[in-house]
């Protein structure tokens, strides 16, 4: 499927058909759609017979082994967290395993094997990677391999938030591809089409990413999203502990992306208070009185730490104990 923001993003990639590389690199946002659109253009390239914008017929046998997951020529490689499935998995022993958040060295060996075949129905094989961040290192060695010669036919679709996590090397051997990023009024248009209350706000909370906001409406995140940012706003008066612990189950990355996201919006109403807050303005006087009891400095060394902060954010030894940590040096911005 396409999003409404999605058509001039579509009509970029459909004009790649007369030269497919073999490898695309598409990347963007966090949340905005890049993962559904790379699985529309695969099932485009599979289609027996697509529509003239390129877009899958959605009725050839080809669309409905697609829609069904067992198209001989597609393929894709996600994390077992990431798996649609009630099943639950046990390890040796028998205890329940915890699905991973990576992309193992195994999955990737059974891809090189099944791409090493020819294909089945004598066009094109089409394989998904994402997050492509998630890849280990082992495992991104052994694509690229298969990246560097590639096998005949096979056409690579990788999908990624963060490009400054992907391996120089892979990047050097594909084609990237950036998304564009919604803009305000077309992403509270569709959030308030999917039944998401005061779009605005919840749109603020998601960095501007419509996905994220869905997600966080439907998993029912969003009031203690709302709180932290009530609290962020007292400054000094943070109590950095009584944080960590009332919003502990919220995913560590949605309480980072939070904290990152503030963190703009004080520099900015310190550097450059015309311009107002990016991402939270109904906060603009929280914000303007934090601005002004730290300094530019303070801010930006702290906005540097969260950054290292996000690199583990996906697999933290204890998720309560970051939070606390964190908002503990954001409390020291203060004093």
């Amino acid at each position: 499927m396409l999003y409404p923001w999605q058509k001039e993003d579509w009509q970029r990639l459909n004009a790649l058909r007369e030269r497919l590389p073999h490898a695309l690199l598409i990347h963007g946002q966090q949340g905005i759609g890049k993962r559904d659109l790379a699985l529309h253009f695969a099932q485009g390239l599979l289609c027996e017979t697509p529509r003239p914008d390129g877009q899958p017929c959605g009725t050839c046998s080809a669309c409905h082994w697609f829609s069904q997951g067992n198209h001989p020529d597609f393929s894709v490689v996600r994390p077992e967290a990431m798996e649609a499935t009630d099943e639950v998995q046990t390890d040796e022993s028998g205890k329940k395993k915890t699905p991973s958040k990576v992309i193992r060295m195994e999955q990737v060996r059974a891809l090189i094997e099944t791409v090493g075949i020819g294909t089945h129905r004598a066009g094109l094989r089409l394989v998904v990677v994402y997050p492509l961040d998630a890849l280990q290192h082992e495992g991104a060695n052994a694509l690229l391999k298969t990246l560097e010669e590639p096998p005949p036919s096979t056409v690579f679709l990788l999908v990624t938030d963060r490009l400054d996590r992907v391996l120089p090397t892979i990047l050097s051997r594909c084609r990237q591809f950036s998304v564009q990023r919604p803009t305000a009024d077309a992403a509270m248009r569709w959030l308030s089409s999917q039944g998401v209350g005061d779009a605005e706000a919840q749109l603020a909370l998601a960095g501007g990413s419509p996905l994220t906001a869905l997600h966080a409406a439907e998993a029912e995140e969003q009031p203690m999203q709302r709180w932290l940012v009530s609290q962020l706003g007292a400054g000094a008066g943070f109590d950095a502990l009584a944080a960590a612990e009332q919003v502990q189950k919220l995913p560590v990355p949605s309480v980072l992306g939070i904290l990152q996201r503030w963190t703009y919006d004080l520099l900015s109403a310190r550097l450059a208070a015309t311009l107002g807050p990016r991402y939270f303005p109904r906060e603009q006087a929280a914000l303007a009185r934090c601005a002004q009891a730290t300094d530019a400095h303070r801010l930006q060394a702290f906005s540097t730490r969260l950054v290292g902060h996000r690199r583990s954010e996906n697999h933290p030894l204890a998720a309560r104990l970051v939070m606390e940590a964190v908002f503990l040096e954001y409390r020291q911005l203060f004093q």
